[in-house]
């Protein structure tokens, strides 16, 4: 469990975590428009300092971050190899016969490496800064002025929550019958590639029997304490928002400015 890192609450004593959750997911989503602005290098230096400020204060540790980002790694090289196929620009870094590998894949390849860094990064304080039931909190109080429509906003603030609290279980779970396999003569890393396969659904079926035994005992509490999705509710926790997150908002607003002005002048 301790390798886990996204979706995990971390309880610090920070002025992050103090922040309310409606700050914290508003200056996230300005964050995350910020990230597809294409300012070039310069824009992804101003964000990237900017998350590592943020992290600083929050009182995470950088070994925490890059922890998120681990199992992004299979991907990233996937769409190394898919860009360098496809792109067919720039200049020729490396030529082997008729096959030759050009510039702009790698950059094109350095560039979205880049954004999914930041984006996971961002996600990672998120959700290690605010507690489950506060970020349920927030987001049913950011889409409340859709109920006009009929937007069940409660129900979609607690799918959200539930499936962000479960990213852990489910890994704690996958290690668990890993390891579990594994005693038993399992063997995922050696092998032929049908035999790789087959121990990987050997894998998969186990999780998803647990994944749903989970999720039948989770209806099974929520059915016993009472909850209807539907039905008025009160709240023993009212948010606030404060002079800091404010601050925060503007802080967040002034580096998407920023970005769009460097983008502009490009």
């Amino acid at each position: 469990m301790n390798n886990i890192a996204l979706g995990r609450y971390l309880p610090l004593n920070s002025c992050i975590h103090s922040l309310d959750p409606r700050t914290k997911i508003i200056a996230l989503i300005l964050m995350m428009v910020a990230i597809f602005i294409p300012a070039g290098w310069l824009g992804y230096l101003l964000i990237g300092t900017a998350v590592l400020i943020l992290t600083m204060l929050a009182k995470l540790k950088i070994s925490f971050l890059w922890r998120s980002m681990k199992p992004m790694l299979f991907m990233l090289f996937f769409l190394l190899i898919i860009n360098v196929i496809v792109i067919h620009e720039g200049t020729v870094l490396i030529a082997v016969g008729s096959f030759a590998v050009y510039s702009e894949a790698l950059f094109q390849t350095l560039y979205i490496v880049v954004r999914l860094m930041l984006m996971i990064m961002l996600t990672t304080v998120l959700t290690a800064t605010t507690k489950p039931l506060d970020l349920t909190l927030g987001i049913e109080d950011l889409l409340s002025p859709f109920k006009v429509i009929h937007v069940p906003s409660h129900e979609i603030a607690m799918m959200i929550s539930i499936a962000l609290r479960f990213i852990p279980t489910l890994i704690e779970e996958t290690q668990r019958i890993m390891k579990a396999q594994a005693s038993r003569g399992v063997d995922m890393e050696e092998g032929s590639f049908k035999e790789k396969l087959m121990a990987i659904l050997s894998l998969i079926v186990p999780l998803f029997v647990s994944a749903f035994q989970h999720a039948d005992d989770l209806a099974n509490a929520m059915e016993a304490r009472g909850y209807v999705p539907d039905r008025p509710r009160t709240r023993y926790k009212q948010l606030k928002m404060l002079k800091r997150d404010y601050i925060t908002l503007s802080t967040a607003l002034l580096i998407l400015v920023l970005l769009i002005g460097l983008a502009w002048l490009r």
